[in-house]
């Protein structure tokens, strides 16, 4: 076996990580940090709670964002010291060790990479998540809820904020149906894989012959919009409707109508909201889930391809582009790009990172065979 040459290794490291510091714009995002510091110190600032709130959040993942480089380009200079080190003393055991670190390095460099690959139009943007129950009954309501659970987890592991904005349960077990918002840099691009219908086959846990089961659940991704984007909605085009929010089992049903469901007459487009207290608050956080989704289906109607942006699928058979398998083996596999794991459990515990990677390197291949 060829002896590992690490200084070309840590050299190629080196200039992938200024690559990625110059598509990050560190600068950019350290200037936007030092404003949201100064709005954060302001005295007033909880005034306006749900402003406060924006700005803390978005402190909070841009400083992850620049700590999470910064992290890693101290750990790629240290292991450059154990090699230099290592190799002087010729201490075996070090070197192993300096191996074992670059291995880890060499992995967490190739996932922040998959960030340069992020260039589309609104990759930048925050995420909006649609799940919608499809074909499979109560296993696929079941299933609608694993996959909120799994994305929520991801979110977590990477520290980025999650804004539920409405759950329609179903009557037995599991969601009808979910929105959620994940606040992050780059969360749309980077989800927008994720869009499409997943399949899940299982023995049933709702079916007393212990027969197996197939169901569907689809998953829509659009990005949040900002005040520069253009998506006027003429009063006369929305109806509103007040309903009292519930949960599960008919819990916490509030005493008042505050929940609201927006219904934009022209395309048919539906969104609810009734994670606020407010009535006001629920029809304000409706409508910027409404115009995101708009904003989605001008913007690949233009392109022609609806489906590929909105993710607008029928979550049943023929269409699944990911198939999570518990029975008669365990494996998850993503249908477009290959790629698979034998872990179901740590898939649906948030470990999402290598199908979400897989998923953006096969789109832009995609992207250029199409150009």
């Amino acid at each position: 076996m060829a002896a590992r040459d690490y200084d070309s290794e840590i050299k190629q490291l080196q200039a992938t990580m200024v690559t990625i510091g110059k598509v990050l714009d560190l600068d950019a995002m350290r200037r936007e940090i030092a404003t949201l510091s100064e709005d954060v110190a302001d005295p007033n600032l909880w005034d306006d709670q749900a402003n406060a709130q924006r700005v803390t959040g978005r402190l909070s993942v841009l400083q992850g964002e620049v700590d999470r480089f910064v992290a890693l380009s101290t750990r790629l200079e240290e292991v450059e010291l154990m090699v230099e080190m290592a190799t002087e003393e010729a201490d075996t055991a070090a070197l192993a060790d300096a191996d074992y670190e670059l291995g880890r390095i060499s992995t967490a460099v190739e996932t922040l990479e998959v960030r340069t690959l992020l260039s589309g139009e609104y990759d930048a943007r925050e995420a909006i998540i649609s799940l919608r129950s499809g074909a499979g009954g109560v296993d696929a309501a079941d299933f609608t809820e694993m996959l909120m659970r799994m994305y929520i987890r991801w979110a977590e592991r990477n520290n980025y904020p999650v804004e539920i904005f409405d759950t329609s349960y179903a009557e037995e077990a599991g969601l009808k149906s979910a929105t959620f918002a994940i606040h992050a840099p780059y969360a749309y691009g980077t989800l927008s894989v994720e869009a499409g219908t997943h399949r899940l086959v299982r023995i049933s846990p709702f079916d007393n012959q212990g027969r197996r089961q197939t169901s569907f659940a689809a998953v829509e991704v659009v990005p949040v919009l900002e005040q520069t984007d253009e998506i006027e909605i003429a009063d006369e085009d929305i109806r509103t409707d007040v309903y009292r929010s519930g949960g599960p089992g008919g819990q916490s049903v509030n005493t008042t109508d505050s929940a609201v469901r927006l219904t934009h007459l022209p395309t048919g487009t539906v969104v609810s909201c009734q994670n606020e207290k407010s009535q006001l608050q629920n029809k304000a956080s409706a409508m910027v889930v409404l115009k995101a989704k708009l904003l989605a289906r001008k913007k690949a109607e233009e392109k022609a391809h609806l489906d590929g942006m909105r993710g607008d699928v029928q979550a049943s058979w023929g269409d699944q582009m990911r198939n999570y398998v518990l029975n008669p083996y365990q494996v998850v596999k993503d249908l477009r790009t290959g790629y698979e794991s034998g872990n179901p459990s740590a898939v649906f515990d948030g470990d999402l990172d290598p199908f979400i990677e897989a998923g953006i390197r096969w789109r832009v291949g995609a992207d250029k065979a199409d150009a």
